[in-house]
């Protein structure tokens, strides 16, 4: 079941971005007085196939449903017969300015398509993990700002105090985070606990480059706090004899706060025999916080051959979250912002994957899509459009890469044409059109390698 709901979330996800992506290269050319002669959705032996009474374009769906084309008239195309009275409506004969528009729209269609869906994701509301710290590790960046854990941020801004902006969820710090280590910026956090607001300087200046990756929060120290639980209780246990119940709230052990699952458990296996007190908080109780005395059964390790203490109760980490929404004017801003802020962070990683500083392991191929596809669409509709937003901005980054065979690579044509006010020659294009092959062959079969690892933890 979960295999065809990946495959069905795969081919909607593919089939809107390359609909939409062909569809501004079609609007475009129209738009400039181009013919069209055909608007193909994936490549191979067409399935359906009608043409448009007014146009004359042949719109089709071919049986490869890996992406799609928009055939333009054109004298270069070999064998293309073209009647005198069609010449003004072909593609090489508009002015250079025309072509580099109508190669710009298909990427610019698919930011475009992000930013709409960003803004629907904004204006409609979503429930996102809050800016809240677990204790960070000792040496981290977080620690050396003082960070103790616990703290919920609200606001970030440059060390002077200037452009303070509002920290409204996880999500909402990582990326301002990622965009100060990116810039190697020193910067204060503004967080809160129970005693009071307090501002953080942090710095990010000594971030390596290859520190900014997937993973980078918790190089830095900074992971997702939340609430330790009890999510039951062995019967006849320690726990059970003390009186603790599930769905308690964890709050502090022998007087010290309590900074997650690992650390606790540390405590109870340091204490076999001897009587612990823990502060709990039980849910729809009205008399407030409770003192609960538990004596760990002492128990031999498996592991390790010691005796260690033993509650006999399992654990849970509740993490605090936020509804986050925006007003419609607001969410189309942040909506433009965001898809500005992931395709910089694209071409910076691609750069950085291309003088090996950052591993080539990023790539991501069709199986990995196909996955996430999956993945998201079980959760909702929400999480399905933030993901078809990040890989539309993906394809509208990838295509505008200067690799001949890509809109990028004839943007690079059509622009050293303006500049020189000569084309290029065909020679030349079709040397280069064939080195962009090689390198196109070359990054898809990294990226289905990566794939295939990631399947079978290679």
């Amino acid at each position: 079941m979960n295999l065809l709901i990946e495959i069905a979330a795969f081919a909607v996800a593919i089939g809107i971005l390359v609909v939409v992506h062909e569809f501004g290269h079609f609007a475009v050319a129209r738009l400039c007085g181009v013919k069209v002669l055909r608007f193909s959705i994936g490549f191979g032996r067409p399935l359906l196939t009608w043409v448009g009474k007014r146009s004359g374009t042949e719109w089709t769906v071919s049986a490869l449903p890996l992406g799609g084309y928009v055939k333009m008239l054109d004298e270069r195309d070999p064998g293309a017969g073209i009647a005198r009275s069609d010449l003004p409506f072909a593609f090489n004969r508009q002015h250079v300015a025309k072509r580099i528009a109508i190669v710009l729209a298909g990427p610019l269609a698919n930011f475009a398509l992000a930013i709409v869906l960003f803004a629907a994701v904004f204006a409609t509301g979503v429930v996102e993990p809050a800016a809240t710290l677990a204790t960070p590790p000792a040496d981290s960046v977080a620690a050396h700002a003082g960070f103790e854990g616990g703290e919920t941020i609200v606001a970030i801004g440059d060390v002077h105090g200037a452009d303070i902006e509002p920290v409204r969820s996880w999500s909402d710090l990582r990326w301002k985070l990622l965009d100060a280590a990116f810039d190697h910026r020193r910067v204060v956090i503004r967080a809160h606990d129970g005693h009071g607001t307090y501002d953080f300087q942090v710095d990010l200046s000594r971030v390596s480059e290859r520190d900014v990756d997937d993973d980078f929060m918790s190089k830095l120290g900074f992971d997702e706090g939340g609430a330790l639980s009890v999510a039951a209780v062995e019967p006849g246990s320690a726990a059970q004899q003390a009186g603790l119940a599930t769905g308690d709230v964890l709050r502090t052990v022998d007087g010290r706060r309590i900074d997650g699952a690992e650390a606790f458990i540390a405590y109870v296996k340091a204490h076999a025999g001897h009587p612990i007190v823990l502060r709990v908080e039980r849910p729809n109780a009205a008399s407030g916080p409770l003192a609960v005395t538990i004596t760990p059964i002492a128990q031999e390790d498996s592991a390790t051959g010691r005796e260690v203490g033993r509650i006999g109760a399992a654990l849970a980490t509740k993490v605090a979250t936020v509804h986050v929404r925006y007003g419609p004017l607001e969410s189309v801003a942040r909506g433009a912002r965001r898809t500005w802020e992931i395709g910089v962070y694209s071409l910076r990683m691609f750069g950085r994957m291309l003088i090996g500083e950052a591993s080539i392991k990023n790539l991501s191929g069709p199986v990995t899509i196909a996955d996430y596809a999956g993945k998201s669409a079980r959760l909702g509709w929400v999480p399905f459009l933030s993901f078809l937003s990040l890989v539309s901005i993906s394809l509208g980054v990838l295509n505008l890469l200067p690799i001949p065979v890509l809109d990028g690579g004839h943007l690079l044509y059509y622009l050293v044409e303006a500049a020189t006010g000569k084309a290029v020659s065909e020679r030349w294009q079709l040397v280069l059109q064939r080195a962009g092959l090689v390198c196109i062959v070359a990054l898809s079969a990294i990226a289905l390698f990566n794939d295939l690892a990631r399947l079978i933890h290679f």
